[in-house]
């Protein structure tokens, strides 16, 4: 009998261990730039360490925190940036009715000082509540939160300004997957596949990297036309379950979005 109770008392725990597998699981995924929903909300985060702080960047407000005496929270209005002519350099003047601050992000490789882990830009801050005569300077790093809406599968409609149609191209109609999670994309180029990278910043999309198999295409099949458009492409725009990609002279190309 004793057998028979102590199999029952196993067997019960190993259920329990199993319920709350599952339970952490279903857990809001987190980064050491904040949750999935900080990500959704802002287009930029960073971080830093000795002390700590965090900052957020949205289209609403730019929240600051630290663990700095007096500038635990501070909430600005967003303001646009101040950019540099020779480098992918952006100054953001901020300021409230308690504070001010200057953010600088520099696209360089940045090292975090506790984690190792590599972002791909730097973050420095001066910032001092308006009753001190002093600036504080921390830096950290930081990233930009590639929109969400991008993630997907997507079928070309228009290139260059024209509606395409299956006879443009060798078997089917070109489209992209994008994984916004890792700044990747792949697909069908109208006679190759075709895969490369993403570069992203708010208002900024760029392909990058495209690689293409070498299959030979039929006279007349529009892919280079396409893939060179891919990669004119500066900026974009959702709307109506369509992704449009343009750049300063023209709209390349707009996706429907099929998944």
């Amino acid at each position: 009998m004793k057998r028979i109770l102590s199999l029952l008392l196993i067997f019960s725990l190993t259920i329990g261990c199993k319920s709350t597998a599952g339970k952490t699981s279903d857990k809001q995924t987190t980064s050491e730039y904040g949750s999935q929903e900080d990500e959704m909300e802002y287009y930029f985060t960073a971080t830093g360490n000795e002390p700590f702080w965090g900052l957020k960047m949205g289209n609403d407000n730019i929240v600051f925190t630290s663990l700095i005496p007096g500038k635990e929270k501070l909430v600005f209005a967003p303001v646009d940036a101040i950019k540099a002519m020779d480098a992918n350099v952006k100054m953001y003047k901020v300021s409230n009715e308690t504070a001010s601050a200057t953010i600088t992000i520099q696209q360089v490789d940045c090292q975090d000082s506790m984690s190792g882990a590599i972002s791909p830009y730097k973050v420095s801050i001066e910032i001092k509540n308006n009753t001190e005569l002093q600036t504080e300077k921390i830096g950290g790093c930081g990233k930009y939160n590639t929109d969400y809406r991008l993630h997907d599968i997507w079928v070309l409609e228009e290139l260059n300004g024209y509606k395409v149609f299956a006879s443009d191209f060798q078997k089917e109609m070109p489209r992209i997957e994008i994984n916004s999670t890792e700044n990747r994309f792949s697909g069908y180029g109208g006679c190759n596949a075709i895969s490369g990278q993403i570069f992203y910043e708010k208002g900024i999309l760029r392909f990058t990297r495209v690689l293409s198999t070498l299959m030979a295409c039929p006279q007349g099949n529009k892919e280079s036309e396409f893939t060179k458009a891919l990669q004119s492409t500066t900026t974009y725009s959702i709307e109506n379950n369509r992704l449009t990609l343009s750049n300063p002279s023209a709209k390349l190309l707009v996706f429907r979005k099929v998944d």
